[in-house]
């Protein structure tokens, strides 16, 4: 391995455990490590503190050990095993839910890499080249682990990695294989058709599964509106829960037709669903329709701290929208997934849109990422979901 030496000072960020080196921390290298290989970090008195991926970038080295560590696939087998167990503690797993994150990147201490479960396959998103050098000694960990119950591991780097590297490579399984790229899973005991190829991300929005579950709780006898839905998540638990109405909206056809095969396969309930492919925030200025919930789940607006304000104003306009449509005495769910837009940021925005609306609003609930979605405490950069169920009078 490359030794990287560290500036004086600089090592302080490594005691406490960061996971990131930043490019301004690196006094000098022994060597030209490529995009990807793995290095040892020393301090200025050349005490070994840190192992990790390098990347000639911003953050040049994401630390996987803080200490000397021997890569090999047992290490592998160990991190692997700890994502296990750990989802073992925090999730009820049976045929009620057969969905989850296995491992989210910095908050199970590997920086880059994401894998979530769907049934039988497990799929990956190497974020970092270093992951996806090392993607087949973790989908052997991860079949090892997992063994009889993930039979395949599917690879869906491609649209994460830079383009520079990612291009020489296809999506694909690495080790097992499926009859097809989709599959019915159930979450809370709600069925999905997830397509792992195609679909947006891993193939379905695993971190909104317990803020759909407290949806469910206020959904009976009510008229809801779902905006941003993709494949009908909220939407699905609502009409399970017994809601009166559902009004699903997404600007993508796509993600419509999937919304409507998904309510297919939840029938017989009793309420009623309708689809509109729209522009959202058109449909919240044009339709005059009033809900007792609202669901505002849009994409990031912001993905790094350069849109950070476009983004703050965006979400003002979205939510001051969206308030206009809540009847007196009914609920809003509203979410930020921006990494950029904190939870004091993203709550001020709110109260800004609200201020806007001219409604009075109280806060309910606070939301974020479940428990298969940890933050690492010493990396808070992970906590990226945040939400809020209002009372809008």
């Amino acid at each position: 391995m490359t030794t990287i030496h560290l500036k004086r000072g600089k090592e302080q960020a490594v005691a406490r455990f960061h996971p990131w080196i930043f490019s301004g921390a690196i006094h000098r290298m022994d060597g030209q490590p490529k995009d990807g290989d793995w290095v040892r970090v020393c301090d200025s008195h050349g005490n070994v503190v840190a192992t990790g991926h390098y990347n000639n970038g911003s953050i040049m080295v994401r630390v996987l050990s803080f200490g000397d560590l021997e890569v090999s696939q047992e290490y592998w087998n160990d991190c692997i095993q700890t994502a296990f167990e750990k989802r073992k503690a925090i999730l009820d797993w049976d045929h009620a839910t057969q969905c989850y994150r296995l491992v989210h990147a910095e908050g199970d201490a590997l920086p880059g890499l994401i894998v979530d479960i769907y049934g039988q396959v497990a799929v990956m998103q190497c974020h970092s080249i270093g992951m996806h050098k090392d993607r087949r000694a973790i989908a052997e960990a991860i079949l090892h682990h997992s063994s009889p119950h993930v039979k395949a591991v599917y690879d869906k780097s491609r649209e994460v990695l830079p383009k520079s590297y990612g291009n020489n490579f296809e999506n694909g399984y690495l080790l097992g294989e499926m009859d097809a790229d989709e599959a019915v899973v159930h979450e809370h005991g709600n069925a999905f058709k997830v397509n792992w190829a195609t679909g947006q991300k891993t193939g379905f929005f695993l971190d909104q599964r317990e803020n759909r579950k407290l949806l469910g709780h206020y959904a009976k006898g009510k008229r809801i509106l779902n905006t941003f839905c993709y494949s009908g998540g909220f939407s699905i638990y609502a009409l399970n829960a017994g809601a009166e109405a559902v009004h699903s909206v997404d600007i993508s056809q796509k993600a419509m037709d999937l919304t409507d095969a998904n309510v297919a396969l939840n029938q017989p309930f009793d309420g009623e669903h309708v689809s509109h492919t729209a522009d959202v925030m058109a449909y919240l200025k044009e339709e005059k329709e009033m809900y007792d919930i609202v669901v505002v789940d849009p994409p990031a607006f912001a993905k790094n701290l350069r849109k950070r304000h476009n983004a703050v104003q965006g979400y003002k306009r979205l939510n001051a929208l969206a308030f206009k449509r809540v009847k007196q005495g009914g609920l809003m769910f509203t979410f930020s997934c921006s990494q950029v837009v904190d939870t004091p940021l993203f709550q001020n925005t709110i109260v800004a849109a609200a201020l806007e609306s001219g409604r009075k609003v109280s806060i309910l609930h606070r939301l974020t990422q479940p428990a298969d979605h940890p933050v690492n405490l010493f990396h808070p950069e992970g906590a990226y979901l945040k939400g809020l169920v209002l009372y809008v009078e």
